[in-house]
C-alpha cells in the first residue's frame, strides 16, 4: 500500500473542499481498501465521511429516500423496505457477506469498481485502470464478463446487485458538490465503457452521493431478486434479474425489469417490459417476453452461455413475481 494522507472532517463543507483537492471518500472502505492494498487505486488522500448526516431512511407516500451512508444490511433488515420494496431487500441479502454487508453503505455500493481480474491485477492491460492500455479480458478468460454493453476497450460487468434494483424502480441518486446539488436517474449514472472506460459514473470532481430516493408505485410491492451464480454465497451473479410488476384485474399495468451480472452496466430491459404490459400473467406471456431479454447480446469466446442463461433468469423471475395464473 502506497502513503497517504488521511482526513476526517466534520462539515459536509469541509468534506467537499478536502474531495475536490482530490481526495477520495470512504465510508465502509469495504472496495476502496482492497483496491489500494492491491495498488489498484493509489490515492494520495483518503477521506473519512462517516460524519456526516447521510444516515437516515424515510419511508413516505411519496416512495423511500435513503441516505448514502445507511448500511447496507440496515437498509435490507428495515421492515418497511422489506414489505413494500422487496426487490431492494433481496439485492442487498444476495449481495457479498454478512460481515461485509455490516460495513458497507448504499453509497459505496453503488460507486464499488469492476470485479474483472484484468482490472485487479496491476500486470494485466485494463483500460479502466489504465486509459490506453488496452483490455486483457477480450481474448482473455471472458466467462464473467458482459454480453450487452461492452466495447472493445472493456467487457467488465458491473459487480452491484443493488443497483440493478434501483434501475428497475427508476431510482435516483442525489449528489453534492462545491457547485450545488443535483438529482441524476440511477439508469443515467452509471456510463457504458465506450472509448472511456475509465469513466464509471456521472460524477463531477468532488461530487458525494448523499442519498437515493426511490419512487412510489402499486408494483414495488410485487417485486424481488433473483441471482444465479457458481456458489450460494459470496459469489457474484452469473446473471441476475430485478422484476417489479402492477397485476391488477388479472391484467400486467406496469412492468420494470433490469438486469446484472451480464452487462457493463445495470441493464434494464424495455422490449421485456414492452411485451408484457398489457397481457395477461401466465406461462406464455413470461416466455414470450424473456425471449426479448438478450436482445443485442454478443458473445465473447467464453461466456456465449450467458445468453440463453438471461433469458431463462428472466423468464424464472417473471414466474416467481407474476405466478402463473
Amino acid at each position: 500500500m502506497y502513503p497517504f494522507a488521511f482526513a476526517k472532517p466534520a462539515t459536509e463543507s469541509a468534506a467537499l473542499a478536502a474531495g475536490a483537492a482530490g481526495g477520495r471518500y470512504i465510508a465502509g472502505g469495504t472496495t476502496l481498501v482492497d483496491l489500494m492494498r492491491e495498488t489498484v487505486e493509489r490515492p494520495s488522500r483518503v477521506v473519512d465521511i462517516n460524519g456526516l448526516p447521510y444516515r437516515d431512511i424515510d419511508v413516505s407516500p411519496d416512495g423511500l429516500r435513503v441516505g448514502s451512508l445507511v448500511r447496507m444490511s440496515e437498509l435490507a433488515a428495515h421492515p418497511a423496505v422489506r414489505a413494500q420494496y422487496p426487490v431492494l431487500a433481496q439485492s442487498l441479502e444476495l449481495g457479498a457477506s454478512a460481515q461485509l454487508r455490516n460495513m458497507a453503505s448504499i453509497g459505496g455500493n453503488l460507486m464499488q469498481r469492476p470485479r474483472c481480474p484484468y482490472f485487479r491485477d496491476v500486470h494485466s492491460a485494463c483500460n479502466r485502470r489504465s486509459p490506453g492500455a488496452g483490455c486483457d479480458a477480450v481474448d482473455g478468460d471472458n466467462r464473467m464478463q458482459a454480453v450487452l454493453g461492452g466495447s472493445a476497450h472493456c467487457v467488465a460487468t458491473h459487480p452491484s446487485d443493488l443497483a440493478v434494483a434501483l434501475v428497475a424502480l427508476d431510482a435516483v441518486v442525489h449528489l453534492r458538490g462545491l457547485e450545488g446539488s443535483r438529482a441524476v436517474p440511477v439508469a443515467e449514472f452509471f456510463l457504458r465503457p465506450g472509448t472511456t472506460p475509465h469513466r464509471e459514473q456521472d460524477l463531477r470532481p468532488g461530487e458525494l452521493i448523499t442519498s437515493v430516493h426511490v419512487p412510489a408505485g402499486p408494483h414495488t410491492r410485487r417485486s424481488g431478486y433473483l441471482k444465479v451464480r457458481d456458489r450460494q454465497s459470496y459469489e457474484f451473479a452469473l446473471a441476475s434479474a430485478a422484476v417489479a410488476l402492477d397485476i391488477r384485474g388479472g391484467v400486467i399495468r406496469g412492468a420494470r425489469v433490469a438486469v446484472g451480472g451480464v452487462a457493463t452496466v445495470p441493464w434494464r430491459l424495455p422490449r421485456v417490459e414492452q411485451a408484457l404490459v398489457g397481457g395477461r400473467p401466465g406461462r406464455a406471456t413470461w416466455t414470450e417476453a424473456a425471449s426479448r431479454a438478450a436482445e443485442g447480446a454478443r458473445a465473447l469466446s467464453g461466456n456465449a452461455f450467458k445468453i440463453r442463461l438471461l433469458e431463462r433468469t428472466v423468464r424464472r423471475q417473471l414466474t416467481t413475481i407474476g405466478g402463473l395464473s
